[in-house]
């Protein structure tokens, strides 16, 4: 058996998918890859340039499809009303799984690491959610001299 097998054995999975304009999702997602190792449940999907959106839904559909229909999903994503994550919940919604998702935007660095580190320590999804924001707006400072 698998490791993402025996994991799911008795309990739901939660998947983080990272969305976002350009590659930045993509970027944060080697980030992940180079601090945690990487993670199997750890997705991204980007809207490049002169894609449209026809296309960058099929690429949405190919990732959720990967994720079984019983796990939970922790969407990050750039800017919260941007085609990106308008496109992407789209595509949950026609799949039914909106109940299971939460969305959050502006994410940042310690938002991530923070999500992939707790996303399996943290019950309520939507606790998690708010930790995950507050890990964000504490990763915004400036250089004090």
């Amino acid at each position: 058996m698998e490791k993402r097998e025996k994991e799911k054995v008795g309990k739901n999975m939660r998947n983080i998918v990272l969305i976002s304009h350009g590659e930045l999702a993509e970027g944060m997602h080697s980030v992940v890859r180079m601090i945690a190792g990487d993670r199997k449940e750890v997705y991204s999907i980007c809207l490049k340039q002169d894609m449209d959106a026809g296309l960058f839904m099929e690429e949405c559909e190919k990732v959720f499809s990967l994720i079984p229909e019983t796990d939970q999903i922790i969407l990050l994503t750039d800017i919260l009303s941007g085609s990106p994550i308008l496109n992407a919940l789209s595509v949950l919604e026609n799949k039914n799984r909106e109940e299971q998702t939460i969305v959050i935007g502006g994410m940042n660095m310690p938002m991530v690491l923070e999500a992939v580190f707790k996303k399996d320590h943290i019950e309520d999804l939507h606790v998690l959610k708010e930790i995950l924001i507050e890990e964000a707006k504490k990763g915004i400072s400036g250089l004090v001299k």
